[in-house]
């Protein structure tokens, strides 16, 4: 695996050519391949952290870092996506374990709270999140909430 290069930003730190990337990227991932329809402008980006991983000036893997009191109490990682290109590749898990380090030092001793696809509850065990409710619905695709104790 190449060694990406790491960016966490404000959103008023984004260029517009990296938001655009990022909005790129979320598009593809969860409208086009996932095929699904949601608001994924929901005016939470403002208050969050954007955490891109590169290469070449390609963004390749990314998450959104939310501060604790937006969507839930404890901190939350959301929008954790990796390009098609480059899935199964280990990209995936690599943003997912930076997003934890940044939030744990940003905002330390609270958890982590995440609302994950179901499909996916096995890999976000794997980094101590458990799953702390039933399946719900959320965009038409099953989540469950998942919650990595501080």
């Amino acid at each position: 695996m190449v060694k990406l290069k790491w960016q966490c930003l404000t959103f008023h730190s984004l260029t517009s050519s990296q938001l655009y990337k990022i909005l790129q990227l979320r598009s593809a991932v969860f409208v086009v391949e996932q095929a699904c329809i949601y608001q994924d402008l929901d005016d939470v980006d403002q208050d969050a952290m954007h955490l891109c991983g590169s290469l070449d000036n390609q963004l390749l893997c990314y998450a959104r870092l939310v501060p604790p009191g937006i969507k839930y109490e404890e901190p939350s990682i959301g929008r954790i996506i990796s390009d098609l290109s480059v899935r199964r590749s280990g990209y995936g898990r690599a943003v997912v374990a930076r997003a934890i380090e940044i939030c744990e030092d940003i905002w330390p001793a609270q958890g982590i709270r995440i609302s994950a696809q179901q499909r996916l509850e096995n890999l976000y065990q794997e980094f101590g999140f458990n799953t702390v409710s039933e399946p719900y619905l959320e965009d038409g695709l099953p989540h469950i909430e998942m919650l990595r104790p501080a």
